[in-house]
């Protein structure tokens, strides 16, 4: 586990303390003992939690590093990635975790009662439901998301639930700069602009990663999000 802490320091300068090392090893622990009975990840092995799930997750501060972060989502979090990482490293954050599976949601509320995280909120919901919400709607400072779509529907989850001036953070792989110019519509019409695409290397991972940064500029039109099912059968900007 201590590899986390050197990788955490020297790729993204992060220093994690001993408590916060003992949080991520009961993590990391659950993790392996829940998957066994409920297939949360198919990544089991230690050595890739650290890097592909806990580092993997961290990587975001590259983005949320000198902004406001006091209200953050985390949408479609599945296991608590990337907030739960997000929410131990920086635990002023005020997290809300958003996932429409009910044996993920049951993870993630174990790991926030086992390692005592306060101020963190899990919502078994689907974003786009939640996002016409008024306590959520155009409220968070962030809203981030990891492997839940390709970007031109992503978007149309995660710009309704961003205050105008906050961002929106998509974490991608290799593809990231094709969704970003493929989005490049959609992020429009929801009244963003892509602000930058920062590129992530990850200890023995060969695949580059991106995060897109997007700033929301202009409050989203009320029809969006569109109902359940639609933002993924017809993308904004796809005709």
């Amino acid at each position: 586990m201590h590899e986390l802490v050197e990788y955490a320091w020297n790729l993204l300068g992060i220093q994690i303390s001993e408590d916060q090392l003992s949080a991520f090893e009961v993590y990391e622990q659950q993790l392996i003992e829940w998957n066994d009975r409920y297939n949360l990840t198919a990544i089991d092995n230690p050595k890739q939690i650290r890097v592909k799930h806990f580092l993997d997750s961290l990587s975001c501060i590259l983005a949320l590093r000198n902004t406001p972060t006091d209200h953050v989502v985390d949408v479609g979090t599945g296991a608590g990635f990337p907030g739960l990482p997000l929410k131990i490293i920086c635990p002023t954050i005020n997290m809300t975790l958003i996932e429409s599976v009910g044996k993920k949601t049951a993870f993630c509320q174990h790991i926030i009662q086992t390692i005592n995280l306060q101020n963190v909120n899990i919502l078994q919901e689907r974003a786009e439901i939640l996002a016409s919400h008024p306590d959520m709607r155009e409220k968070n400072d962030w809203a981030i998301a990891r492997a839940v779509a390709t970007l031109p529907v992503l978007v149309e989850y995660l710009l309704p639930l961003v205050r105008v001036g906050g961002f929106a953070l998509a974490m991608k792989g290799e593809s990231g700069p094709a969704e970003a110019q493929s989005a490049e519509q959609a992020i429009h019409i929801l009244g963003g602009q892509i602000q930058q695409l920062i590129p992530v290397t990850l200890p023995s991972v060969e695949d580059e990663r991106y995060l897109v940064v997007i700033e929301k500029t202009a409050a989203t039109p009320e029809r969006y999000p569109r109902r359940v099912g639609i933002p993924a059968k017809r993308p904004l900007g796809a005709d």
